[in-house]
């Protein structure tokens, strides 16, 4: 048998009138499409627990939210004006904004066999990014043979590492300035030293 949480009774209590029936009717088809759901409490919203975190609902001042958590797979590519994830925009500012009670259901029903059946979100890969464009005057003075220990220390960073020395060069308000930190670059790029450190641990 499912659980109820009073403090989901005191948010809903809270809640702008208009919210309070949209929360409630929620609230009441969760329970009924999973009679197991617990509720908690995360990030101060209420959520719906069942072998793993199930769905979520929140209000606000003008409209709720109420989202699955493996929403593009409970949803399989259909929006019908739900979050399709935790961090969507779903607006609901009326029970009737919401699918019929049937779908809801049917919904939950299937949020919850995803989650019997230790069905796993795969997380979106990350995208590379490109390695940075190195300026022509920091180019030109890597190339030089007087520089070939800079050069190698460039070389041999992360991208991420090449971006913090770039930027801070492009960054530069006046010629003369990008003149000290092209020289200070080089200084430092020699003695094998990333941009910032001063400030990592050794």
């Amino acid at each position: 048998m499912g659980t109820r949480d009073p403090r989901i009774d005191a948010y809903i209590a809270k809640a702008a009138p208009f919210a309070q029936p949209i929360l409630s009717y929620i609230r009441d088809v969760v329970h009924e499409g999973c009679p197991d759901v617990a509720e908690t409490m995360k990030w101060s919203s209420p959520f719906f627990e069942y072998e793993g975190t199930l769905c979520m609902m929140a209000a606000f001042k003008e409209h709720c939210r109420f989202g699955f958590w493996k929403g593009n797979l409970v949803l399989d590519g259909e929006t019908l004006g739900l979050d399709v994830t935790i961090g969507g925009q779903g607006r609901i500012a009326a029970v009737s904004d919401l699918p019929p009670k049937r779908t809801l259901l049917k919904l939950v029903k299937k949020a919850a066999e995803l989650n019997a059946g230790g069905v796993k979100v795969a997380k979106p890969k990350k995208a590379a990014k490109a390695d940075v464009a190195v300026p022509d005057d920091l180019a030109a003075a890597l190339g030089q043979r007087k520089h070939a220990k800079a050069r190698a220390a460039f070389d041999a960073f992360s991208p991420s590492h090449r971006r913090e020395y770039v930027e801070w060069i492009s960054e530069a308000k006046t010629d003369a300035t990008r003149q000290k930190r092209l020289a200070q670059t080089l200084e430092q790029l020699a003695d094998g030293k990333s941009r910032h450190w001063k400030y990592q641990r050794a």
